[in-house]
């Protein structure tokens, strides 16, 4: 069988999307044609976040990952890269499967915002109640 070029995942968390390639090589990281430290800034937390699965699984200098990522914040925007790096990983490998479910890296973080009510002033924040 035929070796692929990269193996790709995709990931989401709230309304980000993100679209994974690892490609063999050196450990470089690039998000939206950014290094990590750039597009998220000085954020240490988002900054192990999107490493996590590949430090898991052994796998921080052997893949250079390319990550496009779209909509939502920067915290969601993180949340779903760390998701797509784990779905990339386990196309490369499915025997990684039981640590990154482990550690909770396959699972989609249903949590999105709730939509706001009528009569309300956002989803569950009601107008000051006045009695006289």
């Amino acid at each position: 069988m035929e070796a692929k070029r990269y193996y790709q995942g995709t990931g989401r968390r709230k309304t980000a999307v993100a679209r994974v390639r690892l490609f063999p090589g050196s450990g470089e990281f690039v998000v939206n044609g950014k290094k990590p430290e750039e597009y998220f800034g000085p954020r240490e937390l988002l900054q192990r976040e999107i490493w996590m699965p590949l430090q898991l699984t052994g796998n921080t200098a052997n893949f250079n990952v390319l990550v496009k990522v779209r909509g939502g914040g920067v915290h969601g925007q993180a949340g779903a890269v760390r998701h797509g790096v784990a779905r990339a990983l386990l196309d490369l490998d499915p025997d990684l499967r039981p640590t990154l479910k482990k550690a909770g890296l396959l699972t989609r973080d249903p949590r999105v915002k709730e939509r706001k009510k009528a009569g309300l002033k956002r989803a569950r924040k009601a107008p000051q109640y006045t009695k006289r």
